[in-house]
């Protein structure tokens, strides 16, 4: 079941999802500069609880619906959406947008209600001790950064003093969250950083290019999303950067930013913290149940797509977190407290990913009361242009915790000062 709002609907009044009893909203953007980024999540995100209560009945017996939402990628909408929708029983939220992460942070907390930012969000909140019901696993963009910089490190025989890496990154939140930690990275392994913004929506970077032909960076990292992903890569084939020397945080890295360029983008690299492409048995379920049955969201180009993906991923987080919790209450309808607990303890084990027809789709998670991060590891991929895939070019990499630990303590630690926030799980 699916209900889907506008904005100027919100405006008026919420439908009240009929005889719910577990209510997970979809703050999505169908809309606006960010569409086509958000479309194909918001497709995973529903099309897996479709599967879920079409072929098993819901999660421990209980209907999911799915109140969709529409915030355009605007933090004030987001916002509003989550006033909107909360009072429905909304058991989570992923926003699937920084901004509206961090709005939204304060209301959870005071609300008691969980928010689920894989792979985005405000890093810190990896600290369970200080975010009580935020939760951000498998890896955040501290370790994004990390990784990345590790995989540089391996193509240089673990030597990068005196390079230089270029960050060119979305002028937001989202795109300023790796700055601190490059420039620790920095430090340690002795390369300079140049960082180079791009304002909203990304479309026009002729200058910033300009300055990356001249400044000759060794390497470039992005932290884009949107028109600016794409842009970027097609200004970079135009001043010939080596594509193989470019990488992309995990929210740089789909086929909607390279398709576009061509055989020009053949080279470039991202990573990801889950697999790519529609392999994967829980295909063949969701082909029977949703794509052949009529209830697929989207226009059925999406699935296995890079996007598409990592909306399926949260969604099949969320439902193994509402499981657990179940498991936990002794009852199938669970209160947003008790989903809480889910998220604080949940166990995703590989023997389980393969159950859920997930094998080798993403890496194990052991959550914890101090622990909302998760693993940090995230796999090296690059873009075959003849083939129009991805491939994959590295095992797991891990976070450098030397660095990334101690920054996440800094940063909670003044949060929970801010806030006269006591640390939990002692």
């Amino acid at each position: 079941m699916k209900k889907t709002m506008t904005a100027m609907a919100l405006a008026l009044s919420v439908a009240t999802p009929a005889m719910a009893d577990l209510m997970v909203p979809n703050l999505s953007y169908r809309t606006g500069p960010y569409a086509p980024n958000g479309i194909p999540y918001a497709d995973g995100f529903n099309d897996y609880f479709t599967l879920l209560n079409e072929r098993d009945g819901g999660i421990g017996g209980e209907k999911v619906v799915v109140t969709e939402c529409e915030t355009a990628y605007n933090t004030e909408k987001g916002v509003e959406c989550y006033e909107a929708t909360k009072g429905d029983g909304a058991l989570v939220y992923n926003p699937l947008s920084t901004g509206i992460t961090y709005q939204l942070i304060p209301k959870v907390t005071a609300d008691g209600i969980t928010l689920y930012t894989p792979g985005y969000g405000r890093t810190s909140a990896a600290n369970g001790k200080v975010f009580a019901n935020v939760f951000n696993y498998p890896a955040n963009y501290w370790d994004g950064a990390s990784i990345i910089v590790k995989d540089i490190l391996s193509q240089n025989g673990d030597n990068i003093q005196g390079k230089k890496i270029a960050l060119v990154y979305h002028n937001s939140a989202y795109g300023k969250e790796p700055i601190r930690t490059l420039q620790e990275l920095a430090k340690k392994h002795g390369f300079e950083l140049v960082e180079i913004p791009v304002d909203h929506p990304g479309q026009e970077q002729k200058s910033q290019w300009l300055q990356i032909r001249r400044d000759k960076p060794d390497y470039v990292i992005m932290y884009g999303w949107g028109v600016m992903n794409a842009v970027a890569v097609q200004e970079a084939v135009n001043i010939r950067y080596p594509m193989d020397h470019f990488y992309g945080i995990w929210w740089s890295g789909s086929e909607n930013d390279v398709l576009p360029v061509g055989d020009g983008a053949n080279g470039y690299k991202m990573i990801s913290f889950h697999g790519t492409g529609g392999d994967y048995p829980v295909y063949a379920d969701l082909k029977a149940h949703v794509y052949d049955a009529g209830k697929a969201a989207g226009d059925g180009s999406n699935p296995g797509n890079v996007l598409y993906s990592r909306g399926m991923y949260a969604a099949m987080v969320i439902s193994e977190a509402i499981r657990g919790a179940q498991a936990a209450a002794g009852h199938s309808n669970v209160t947003t407290a008790e989903v809480r607990d889910g998220f604080e303890n949940l166990n995703l084990t590989e023997e389980r990913l393969t159950e859920l027809g997930l094998p080798g789709f993403a890496q194990p998670i052991a959550s914890s009361c101090a622990d909302h991060g998760g693993p940090g590891t995230a796999m090296i991929f690059q873009w075959d242009a003849g083939a129009k895939k991805w491939n994959q070019s590295s095992d797991w990499i891990s976070a450098d915790a030397d660095v990334i630990d101690p920054l996440i303590a800094e940063d909670s630690a003044a949060f929970a000062a801010e806030n006269n926030i006591a640390e939990r799980c002692n």
